[in-house]
């Protein structure tokens, strides 16, 4: 495992804030005791298309700057009751990013835990992805609700975790219509 990926995972301000693009994010509500952000997109595709997509093809549209490994490929999602989005580090090595608490196939995921740095903090959270039909369209929701102890509060990191699933969201967005999950610096 490099080094610097895990100082990466280990230092909250690790979390990049990038620009909303196509995507509507939000903070809608940050407290000392925990936060709520809201990510939603059109994704010119059918629900089927972007389900297997977001659950089946992780490791092709995450960010491998927001992994342990730093490889984006060697994550992946279980998507079963009490599965796993997990993180191969190899010689039976990974970690567990969240735990698949509820799943409802091309309707909902349920995520349960910190991501990222926030799995060395108090706190717990529940990451709910949404996929609905829109004229042909998918309309998808990632919703992250955060709460526990942080030195210091947890509204003070909402913006940034905002920041990553909002970028996540938009690399999904950008893989299934284009098949290619980078994202141009002027969006």
């Amino acid at each position: 495992m490099r080094i610097a990926a895990i100082r990466a995972l280990l230092v909250p301000a690790s979390f990049s804030v990038m620009g909303i693009g196509s995507a509507v994010a939000e903070v809608a509500d940050a407290e000392a005791g925990g936060f709520t952000t809201i990510n939603e997109t059109i994704i010119d595709a059918p629900r089927d298309v972007v389900w297997r997509s977001a659950i089946g093809e992780i490791g092709r549209w995450w960010s491998s700057a927001h992994t342990v490994s730093g490889e984006a490929s060697r994550l992946s999602i279980d998507a079963r009751p009490q599965g796993c989005f997990c993180e191969y580090l190899g010689e039976g090595a990974g970690v567990v990013h969240l735990a698949v608490t509820m799943v409802n196939p091309m309707v909902v995921l349920r995520l349960t835990g910190g991501l990222g740095p926030l799995g060395l903090l108090g706190v717990d959270g529940n990451m709910t992805w949404e996929f609905s039909d829109a004229d042909g369209a998918t309309a998808v929701k990632f919703t992250y609700a955060v709460g526990g102890y942080r030195p210091g509060g947890l509204d003070g990191i909402a913006g940034p975790v905002d920041g990553v699933i909002g970028e996540a969201l938009r690399r999904l967005k950008a893989h299934v219509e284009t098949g290619n999950a980078e994202l141009s610096d002027l969006e």
